[in-house]
Formats: structure tokens, sequence, C-alpha cells
């Protein structure tokens, strides 16, 4: 057997100097120059990040709820004692007392509280949410806060230093720091509009709708989800941009929701194999049309099918999720100017964006009141619902998403439930509210 042999007396010595913290007390400057410290900015910035804590109820899963005369009379099941549920948000406007945060984080909450940096507590008003990009707006008394500047996204590169800030498992406040990993991340299935930052700054649960900043202090984005394949911080984290979060905020202010127009084209990347096709070379930025809806915007600005979209309002368009998340944060009624190639030539078309919402009364007596959209993850969504309207007569709510017709028929999206509206009589529609299904007679 191999014998260890013991260290000579010098060895363990050095050992034991080497363990020692000897960089515990740095100087503050070498040669005349300050350590370089993010300090000075935290300063400035901390006071701009607050604590969010939200009071829910979650919802019993009830067999009354399938009845449409309990959910007309009542609205919702049976309540279960409250869950509180704790997150993060930043304060961007601090003289009319403006807060964002993740719509998630004050989802179905009856009461919202925030908590500043001072250490006081405040009760917020809920200005309005969008489940579709997960970002929400609150509005607390405009005393005695901070705000912080928006930076201009778009101008983030990928290696730029940016830093996360918020309360993760509700330990408080928190910073870390990291670069921006990627950009334009998409398909990720995270929410209905994706054009994530992606970041390797550490984000745990409860950092969502805190603030993502860059080393001028500046808030380039809302931290909203990570990528834990093992439960905890991988260093893969999302940010949803701050230009996408003004362009929300600012349907929030006016209308409590965001009113989504719609163009009418159904688009695709474009593959390099399509662009090959097309003549473009190696060139792959844009979407290409596939079809046009009849009398929509896009067909009235006289777009057809086979046109590759370059560019909205002069700026460039990568892929078919840039445009997707484009329209769908334009206002309903604005002029848009669209760029495209059309067999090799560069042209201009001018479109104005259309509600996307469709009255149900168009569809079948049974659904007027209701106004129609489809739902990102298939399925057409009640967006909106007038009291004591036949919609409501027969048990629908707001939100619920019809998802099939005569318990045969799965209904994919609003063109599809509009061609078998017109065709036959549906006797019953399947919807979907949560985790609940039921149907719902029509006659």
């Amino acid at each position: 057997m191999r014998q260890r042999h013991s260290k000579p007396q010098w060895l363990i010595l050095l050992i034991l100097l080497m363990g020692q913290p000897t960089f515990a007390q740095l100087p503050a400057s070498i040669g005349g120059q300050a350590l370089p410290s993010l300090a000075p900015m935290l300063e400035k910035v901390l006071p701009a990040v607050v604590n969010i804590s939200s009071s829910t109820r979650t919802r019993v899963k009830s067999p009354l709820f399938n009845d449409p005369i309990f959910r007309r009379f009542f609205g919702a099941p049976e309540q279960q004692p409250e869950k509180q549920s704790r997150g993060s948000g930043v304060i961007i406007n601090a003289r009319k007392g403006y807060v964002v945060t993740n719509h998630h984080v004050i989802e179905d909450a009856y009461e919202v509280s925030i908590t500043l940096r001072d250490g006081r507590q405040i009760k917020a008003e809920v200005i309005g949410t969008d489940s579709e990009t997960d970002v929400a707006l609150l509005k607390i008394p405009p005393q005695g806060l901070t705000g912080l500047s928006l930076a201009n996204s778009d101008q983030l590169r990928v290696g730029d230093f940016v830093v996360a800030i918020g309360n993760p498992f509700g330990l408080g406040q928190t910073v870390t720091s990291g670069i921006v990993s990627a950009l334009g991340r998409t398909g990720l299935g995270i929410e209905g509009y994706e054009d994530f930052i992606q970041t390797d700054a550490s984000i745990n649960p409860g950092n969502s709708g805190g603030a993502l900043v860059n080393l001028r202090g500046e808030l380039v984005g809302i931290n909203t989800a990570i990528f834990a394949p093992s439960g905890g911080n991988v260093g893969i984290g999302f940010a949803i941009p701050s230009n996408m979060m003004h362009q929300v905020i600012q349907h929030l202010i006016q209308f409590g929701e965001v009113r989504r127009g719609q163009l009418g084209v159904h688009i695709q990347d474009l593959t390099p194999d399509l662009a090959a096709a097309f003549g473009l070379g190696s060139n792959n930025n844009g979407a290409v049309v596939v079809k046009v809806e009849p009398g929509s915007p896009a067909q009235k600005a006289g777009l057809t099918s086979g046109d590759i979209i370059t560019a909205i309002n002069e700026k460039a368009v990568k892929s078919a999720s840039d445009l997707r998340n484009r329209i769908g944060l334009l206002r309903i009624g604005e002029r848009v100017k669209i760029t495209l190639m059309r067999k090799g030539y560069t042209r201009h078309l001018y479109a104005t964006i259309a509600d996307t919402n469709v009255e149900g009364g168009k569809l079948s007596v049974y659904l007027k009141g209701a106004s129609l959209k489809d739902n990102t993850q298939g399925g057409v969504q009640i967006s909106r619902l007038e009291r004591g309207s036949n919609a409501e007569k027969v048990g629908l709510l707001k939100g619920d998403i019809i998802i099939g017709l005569n318990r045969q028929v799965e209904v994919k999206d609003l063109a599809e439930l509009t061609q078998y509206f017109r065709r036959y009589k549906p006797h019953s529609i399947q919807v979907r509210c949560q985790d609940e299904t039921w149907s719902i007679r029509l006659k």
C-alpha cells in the first residue's frame, strides 16, 4: 500500500498563506485610477426597482362550472383561500407613478402591494395587462418616486454588459450581472409575441418583472423567464425588450388592454432555398407572403402571394415572427409603409391596420355581443363581452376560448370558425378557460 508522506513545514506554511483572503481588502485605486465598480450606477437605479406582492384566489374545479346557467349568474366557481405570490417591478414614470411588471406576476390578483426601496408599502392600481406579451402596468401615488429612463433596445448588441435587478425567492433586492447572450429569441412557447433578449445574468423565480439595465443605468428589458431544466438558474434568462414593452404600455394607458390590428396575410420565413428560388442569393431576411385574406388591408394595399416583405415603416424585417410582432403592436387605424420584393424589384405599398376583432353577431345570433379574435395558442378567444348580450346568456365569459363545434370539429382560428358557421348551423360549441373544458348548447 502506498504511504502518504508528511509535507515539509515550509510547504504547509505556503498552503496556509495561499488559503488566506489576500484580496479581501483591495485598494481604492491603483496607479491613481479608481477601481471599476457598478455601485455608482446602482445607487441611482435601485430606488426604481420595486418588490411586488399579489393576492389571488385559486379557482376550484367544480362540475357546476360546466353549467352555463351557473356561469351566467355566478361568473366563476367557488374560491379557495387566497394565495400570495411575489415578483418585481420597475418604475418607468415617477411623475405619474407608473410601474411595469409581468402579467403573470399579478394575473387574477384581487390585491397588489408594492414595496419600495425605502421600505414604504403601497397598494397599486392595475391599469391594464397583456398576456400575449406578458406585460402589465400598475399605478401608485407619485410621491417620492425614482424612475428609470428607457434605452433603445434595438441598439443592443450581443456581448453588451447588462445587470439584472429583482426580488428572487422573496429575498429582497438582488443584483446580478452578465452579458447579452443573444437577441430576437422566438419560438420558445413562453408568450404569444416573442422577441426576447437572452442573458446569462442570474435570473431566478421572483425576478420576474424586474429590470435589465445597461451600464448607463437605462432600462433595456423586463426580466420574464428562465430556461431551467434542473429547476434552478443555468445562465439562460429572457427579458422583454424595452421597445416592445413601451409599445404595449401605450396601448394599456389608452385602452387598458392591447387592441391589436391585422394586416391579413399568412406568412413564412424566407429560407435559404426560397431565397435561392427568388434569386436573392444568401439574403435570408424577410417574410414570404403565402396567402392574402380577401377584403383585408393587405389585399386593399395590393399585396399578393409570393411577395417578400423586407421592411415595415423602413425598419428591416428579419423573419415571419419579427413581422408578426411588428404588426401585432401597431394601433388599429395606423397607416404602415410596407417595403417588399416582387419579381426581383423593390416596391413600396401602404396599408391601414384593421381591427382583429370580429363581432360574433355576424356569425350567429347566439354569439351576438361577443367580440372574437384569434388566440395565438389555437382557437378563438372571446376578447370582449357585452352585459346582457345573447353571448353572455348562453354562458360565455370574456377570455373563453372556442376550440370546437358539435363535439366533432376542431376550431383552429377565426377563419375556420367563420367558415363553419356559414356552411352549417352548429348546435353546440366547445369552450376552454384555463384548465376547464365544457360544451355550451346553442339551441
